[in-house]
């Protein structure tokens, strides 16, 4: 059974996130810093008449941060926004969702994160659950 996905890059690799779970993609403009937050947490940004919170997806998978990105993925976990930032949005499209392989080596960041693969011209492409990047303190106060 195919299902669609948007195609994005967070960290230079190629992910694939089911559209089922996304809200909208943007551009954040400015980022106000919360004090004491996770490191994963770059601030929070105003979005149409709502507050978001950033995550740096970097971070939130144990790499290094992100950088100057303004591109994100928002996406709705238990009734909050969050702008989850990914380096780059490359397209919409379907694909067959295949099991992640035993053989896989993934960092333990992008093991929480991964439900699957997909392949796009020969690249896989690691189908990841954007709601495993918000850190669990935040889904628990939520």
């Amino acid at each position: 059974m195919t299902e669609l996905f948007l195609v994005a890059r967070i960290a230079g690799r190629g992910v694939a996130i089911p559209a089922t779970q996304v809200d909208s993609v943007v551009d954040i403009g400015e980022i106000v810093a919360v004090p004491r937050a996770e490191d994963c947490i770059k601030g929070l940004a105003a979005l149409r008449s709502r507050v978001v919170t950033v995550i740096d997806t970097g971070l939130a998978l144990g790499l290094a941060p992100l950088g100057r990105t303004v591109r994100a993925v928002i996406i709705s976990v238990d009734g909050h926004h969050y702008a989850v930032l990914v380096d780059a949005l490359e397209d919409v499209a379907t694909f067959e969702r295949r099991p992640l392989s035993f053989g896989l080596s993934l960092g333990p960041g992008w093991r929480a994160a991964a439900t699957g693969v997909v392949e796009r011209d020969g690249e896989p492409l690691l189908v990841i659950d954007p709601a495993a990047l918000i850190p669990a303190t935040l889904q628990q106060a939520a």
